[in-house]
């Protein structure tokens, strides 16, 4: 019996050769014949042929498709020259009406079965080891002389004809900083998988226990390390069980063919990865191309200038409008809240900053199929009944959106509004949104800028970011102007040391992500562009929907639509000024927000943003 140390330089026709006499001591094909293609295996009737080929092409994120095979057809002439594919695989599974009932070292028996049968050669991640350790990055799974981790996941591939089941993962442990290096060594090889389709917590992918892969073997991960996942070809097993096919055969997970195709043939990438951690609890990165990523920055670039020469500059944090953005896009249903009631002398209160940002986020949000809802004042719930209906009626809103509202009745009151019966486990809502929402200062009241108090006309709406903070997945967004709105706890120090009236206005309460905008308004401009900019980044959306189904950018004209103008912004400054909302700084019914004029002011800046 030949022992593994010189297999990972034997050339594959050996190493097949090797296989096919039975001579090997090993139980995967891990790091052996380095640097050329593996394959996973999935033989099928040829009544299923047409049907799983589909199923592959729709999901060709775990199943790309290398080779099929005629039916009866042993070799596969592009792959190799000289195989068998009843000899050439270490070990095989037999599967019967959906079950699987035994492993086999050949097929020789099944021979006159296989006449009627076709083979489907798919892509393996063992195929990208090589690249992987060439950027310098550990193969803990090599490392450790074992099979890779393979788990069953709760995500659902793009189902055709019997052929359906959920997403199969590998896993190998990466240290953090090797994330985006990690990335880029592989989004280019899709033939052996591609890029990760989720790094961190496990749980996201509904696996509830590292240590117990479905397949393969635990892979032990080192201080620092990071779970990262890769879809995986033995999805086509899952596929094959849950299709009940009367006789089926593959490969046994981390036993595969190996072919004579060297791996380099690198697919260009349309835009370099990056990686950007959007969550500690749990624990999650997202992927964006950095062409994706400079247009973000330059959208916060442009919305930071300070017309009204208040030093928001000093409030400013990098890369917040891309970190927000990236986890509101892998949220599922997102609340938003505005308001903020600095005319106390009138009615209604509210400045017309903030309600144009939300209705903005809100409009791209509904145009992305996620779920919506806004929460405000109880005593503001008519107007915001009527602005919502009117920016329906104009074209900014393609449905009307839940309005809520929220009162404190007892200290579980923001866990029951935000958790189905109160549970943690159970949010309603992923993501948070405060833009232009007055927020509680240090001693517990509510200020404008010209320190004021207007806590009787607040709801405690904070209670439910602080709330946030406890729920794990949950995150939060706040968007301001002046350090005295929700969320502007973050830059809390900032604002009391460069704001006017700081010291006593700061809102006290956090938000995960802080944007700082010239005018509250133009952040949620921004945030609308930068949610369209990440949808259509062909590296975001694969990492979105984790490889399986069909991009959707024959919706972009539909997300392109829903994106503020300045047609539309006018319109809705109208219907605002209809309802006697003031401009915030002069409390004036003009064509104004914050003292400065629609038109070549905001006009101008939504223009710039698009």
């Amino acid at each position: 019996m030949l022992l593994t140390g010189g297999l990972k330089s034997l050339l594959p026709h050996v190493l097949r050769r090797i296989i096919r006499c039975n001579k090997l001591s090993i139980s995967n094909t891990s790091g052996m014949a380095e640097g050329y293609k593996q394959a996973n295996v999935v033989i099928l009737h040829k009544s299923l042929a047409d049907d799983f080929e589909k199923f592959c092409r729709a999901n060709d994120g775990p199943l790309p498709l290398l080779y099929r095979s005629q039916p009866g057809d042993w070799k596969c002439p592009s792959l190799s020259g000289d195989s068998d594919i009843r000899t050439d695989c270490l070990q095989y599974r037999i599967y019967e009406n959906g079950a699987c009932t035994g492993s086999l070292k050949s097929l020789k028996e099944y021979s006159e079965q296989l006449k009627d049968m076709v083979t489907f050669y798919l892509g393996c991640s063992f195929s990208f080891e090589k690249a992987v350790q060439s950027a310098g990055v550990p193969v803990r799974n090599v490392e450790q002389k074992c099979n890779v981790s393979m788990y069953k996941t709760a995500v659902p591939c793009y189902s055709v004809s019997a052929f359906c089941c959920n997403l199969v993962v590998t896993m190998r442990p990466i240290p953090e900083s090797k994330l985006e290096a990690v990335v880029q060594a592989t989004a280019g090889l899709k033939e052996a998988h591609g890029a990760p389709i989720h790094m961190g917590d496990p749980g996201l992918l509904g696996i509830q226990d590292l240590s117990k892969p479905d397949y393969g073997d635990p892979v032990h991960l080192h201080p620092g390390d990071i779970p990262v996942f890769w879809p995986c070809g033995v999805t086509g097993a899952e596929a094959v069980i849950n299709c009940r096919t009367p006789l089926a055969f593959t490969h046994s997970p981390g036993c595969m063919f190996v072919t004579d195709l060297k791996n380099d043939n690198v697919r260009p990438l349309k835009g370099v990865p990056q990686v950007h951690c959007i969550s500690q609890d749990p624990l999650h990165f997202s992927i964006v191309s950095a062409e994706a990523a400079q247009k973000i920055k330059t959208l916060e670039t442009l919305i930071g200038i300070d017309p009204g020469d208040r030093g928001i500059v000093h409030l400013q944090r990098q890369d917040e409008l891309l970190k927000a953005c990236l986890a509101i896009s892998h949220a599922r249903s997102v609340l938003i809240t505005t308001g903020f009631p600095t005319h106390f002398t009138y009615e209604p209160p509210e400045e017309n900053d903030g309600p144009p940002g939300a209705l903005a986020i809100a409009a791209i949000l509904q145009a992305l199929e996620k779920e919506v809802a806004i929460v405000t004042d109880q005593r503001a719930m008519d107007l915001n009944k009527k602005i919502i209906e009117e920016a329906v009626q104009l074209g900014i809103l393609k449905k009307p959106i839940p309005l809520l509202s929220y009162q404190r009745e007892s200290a579980d009151s923001a866990l029951l509004f935000l958790c189905d019966n109160g549970n943690p486990e159970k949010p309603r809502f992923d993501h948070l949104i405060a833009i232009e929402r007055a927020g509680m200062a240090a001693d517990g009241n509510y200020y404008n800028a010209r320190k004021v108090n207007i806590k009787h006309l607040v709801d405690p709406i904070d209670e439910l970011f602080l709330a946030a903070q406890t729920i794990p997945g949950v995150k939060t967004t706040g968007v301001g102007d002046g350090g005295n709105e929700l969320g502007m706890g973050k830059v809390k120090d900032a604002v009391k040391k460069h704001i006017k009236n700081g010291d006593v206005i700061a809102c006290d309460v956090e938000a995960d992500f802080t944007i700082v905008a010239g005018v509250s308004n133009w952040g949620g401009y921004a945030i609308a562009c930068a949610l369209y900019i990440l949808r259509t980044c062909e590296v975001h959306d694969r990492y979105l929907r984790k490889a399986v189904g069909f991009p959707h950018f024959s919706k972009k004209m539909l997300w392109l639509s829903a994106l503020p103008s300045v047609s539309k912004e006018e319109k809705l400054l109208k219907t605002l000024v209809k309802h006697e909302v003031r401009s915030g700084k002069t409390a004036s019914l003009e064509m104004e927000v914050d003292g400065l004029p629609f038109y070549n002011t905001h006009s101008l800046m939504i223009e710039k943003l698009l």
